[in-house]
């Protein structure tokens, strides 16, 4: 179907760029998989990019010559969103970390599609602004979070990646530059190509620019950790919460055997263990007296609503204790075992405890360990699936049967395969199922229509 890269191939690649391209046994085995390693390919070439530019003359040969494409970040996805399956070349943009123009008047910030989540969040603070989307991974890529649509813990009061973006600059499969959208804040001009873009894990383009909206950064930040007796009066207060008419910054929830596993991780203790779940919400305005009414009507609410009680994240030292346990968890869980899967689901905020209710009965019933948490706040869940040294046939035999039954009960609910993570080559079969022909169908006719020859990232998501 695609054509091999030859030598000659190789040293035509090496005069578009201006870094060294490495050929199959030079690239490192790092590259052959994402965060998770559920997924493996092996490019042929690995080329480091630092400009739209390069990215087009690379994307004008691989479609003259039938060669598949995949684009790396920084290598953080968890469903094989980028790994090369078909061979073919790499381009990673990890050295396109440019921050272009921060825009005062407008509100936006500018930035290459390799920089780094934590740097942009860096450069907005040291300039008194915030870029809102906060993902758990801080060394993903921004780019990385534009393909995945990443939303993170700000996502109650600020939005999604998407929500951010107000336009991109992309190079399409045959190597034409695009750029969609714009500064404006609003935008009825036909399709929004942009918001096709967004979310569609490097199979329609490659996003190399953005420009991206940021606010001026609130004065004043509080977060409460809310201990609850169980987790389904933890998560039956958030849809209370959110109806309260106070918006959260963000509303975390946790279980207590989690916490552990960051603590023992981290080597950190966490402020409290009175309790096998808790709701961590963070607020921000700023007028502080504002803030802190909001703060103490929610706590009072959760108090009346079952809390055990109410601690207020108002030291350094906690403030610490508990946000890097809450940013581990993902490691912390992986690091307890040998091998682990992730369902990225997302369901209403009013199904949650009940859907968590089934996983603990399927967790149960099939006698594989599962742990969870995630962003109530809007009905993000991540739930791991860990193999704890079981043989591998019966592994794979159970996390197929236990990822089936979780998607089919989110299902019912309204829910949907992925919240933030994507579906990469993963969880392809699972959203197939969900959404049913017609809509697989008129993804694949937007694939085609961008991409004629399937070059780009092939084999992901449809």
């Amino acid at each position: 179907m695609y054509n091999r890269i030859t030598e000659k191939d190789l040293v035509a690649l090496r005069e578009m760029v201006s870094e060294p391209v490495l050929s199959r046994d030079e690239i490192n085995e790092d590259y052959f998989h994402d965060e998770l390693g559920t997924a493996f390919g092996k490019p042929d070439a690995l080329v480091r990019v630092k400009s739209t530019q390069e990215v087009s003359r690379i994307m004008q040969f691989a479609y003259a010559n039938n060669f598949p494409v995949v684009v790396r970040g920084s290598g953080t996805g968890l469903v094989g969103g980028a790994v090369a399956i078909h061979e073919g070349i790499m381009i990673e943009t990890t050295l396109m970390n440019k921050i272009i123009e921060l825009d005062e008047e407008n509100l936006t910030v500018t930035v290459q599609s390799g920089v780094l989540l934590m740097e942009l969040a860096q450069f907005c603070n040291d300039h008194g602004y915030q870029y809102c989307p906060d993902p758990g991974e801080k060394s993903a890529t921004i780019g990385g979070n534009i393909s995945t649509n990443a939303g993170g813990m700000r996502a109650v009061k600020y939005g999604v990646t998407r929500d951010a973006v107000r336009s991109l600059t992309a190079v399409l499969p045959d190597g034409e530059i695009i750029v969609t959208g714009s500064k404006v804040v609003k935008n009825s001009s036909g399709y929004s190509i942009k918001d096709l873009i967004i979310g569609s894990e490097g199979t329609l383009a490659i996003v190399t620019e953005a420009t991206l909206k940021i606010i001026p950064k609130p004065e004043y930040t509080l977060s409460i950790l809310v201990p609850f007796p169980t987790i389904s009066k933890a998560i039956s207060a958030v849809p209370r919460i959110i109806g309260s008419n106070i918006t959260p910054v963000a509303i975390e929830f946790m279980t207590n055997d989690v916490i552990i596993y960051s603590e023992e991780y981290l080597g950190k203790k966490f402020p409290s263990h009175d309790s096998d779940a808790y709701l961590l919400l963070t607020f921000d305005d700023n007028n502080k007296d504002a803030m802190l009414h909001d703060q103490e009507t929610i706590s009072d609410l959760c108090l009346e609503l079952g809390a055990i009680d109410v601690l207020i994240v108002d030291t350094e030292e906690r403030s610490n204790s508990v946000w890097s346990a809450r940013s581990a968890f993902l490691e912390a869980i992986k690091s307890s075992t040998d091998l682990m899967d992730e369902c990225d689901v997302v369901l209403p905020r009013s199904q949650i405890a009940e859907f968590l209710d089934f996983t603990d009965g399927i967790s149960r019933k099939t006698e594989l360990r599962i742990r969870y948490f995630g962003h109530a706040g809007d009905g993000n869940l991540h739930i791991y699936l860990c193999r704890d040294g079981m043989d591998e046939d019966l592994w794979l035999e159970k996390k197929q049967a236990v990822f089936s039954a979780l998607y089919s009960e989110a299902g019912k609910y309204g829910g949907q395969v992925s919240g933030e993570h994507g579906i990469g080559l993963d969880k392809k079969s699972y959203l197939a199922s969900s959404l049913g022909e017609v809509q697989i169908n008129l993804m694949k006719g937007i694939k085609k229509v961008f991409d004629p020859k399937n070059i780009l990232n092939p084999g992901k998501i449809i």
